[in-house]
């Protein structure tokens, strides 16, 4: 497993690595999510059946910040963008610490 570091926080981070995880994310979720969620070759998603709002990181493949949504509530569509190659699904107001152009910085636990 990784962590996230981010400015004095460290956060888990949970590898979406299969076909049904990435397919399942964190829909039909009922608990306060205190993860961050990675998603590879994702560069979209919707917030579909899901019971609570996540800030959403869209990252290159050197994990350079290029798009934050802050706050996206459930129902929502986030439509691809152009030189994404990660998306971060993380708990409200992390993305709060971030800006884009940012280079994130992943540990190994």
């Amino acid at each position: 497993m990784k962590n996230l570091k981010i400015k004095d926080k460290n956060l888990n981070v949970i590898e979406m690595n299969t076909f049904f995880k990435k397919l399942k994310g964190l829909m039909w979720n009922k608990e306060i999510i205190k993860d961050c969620y990675l998603f590879k070759n994702t560069n979209g998603i919707h917030t579909f059946f899901m019971f609570q709002n996540i800030d959403v990181i869209l990252t290159d493949k050197n994990f350079k910040v290029l798009k934050i949504y802050e706050n996206l509530s459930p129902f929502k569509v986030v439509l691809p963008k152009k030189n994404v190659y990660y998306t971060i699904e993380a708990p409200i107001h992390v993305s709060s610490l971030i800006n884009v152009g940012e280079v994130l910085t992943f540990e190994e636990n």
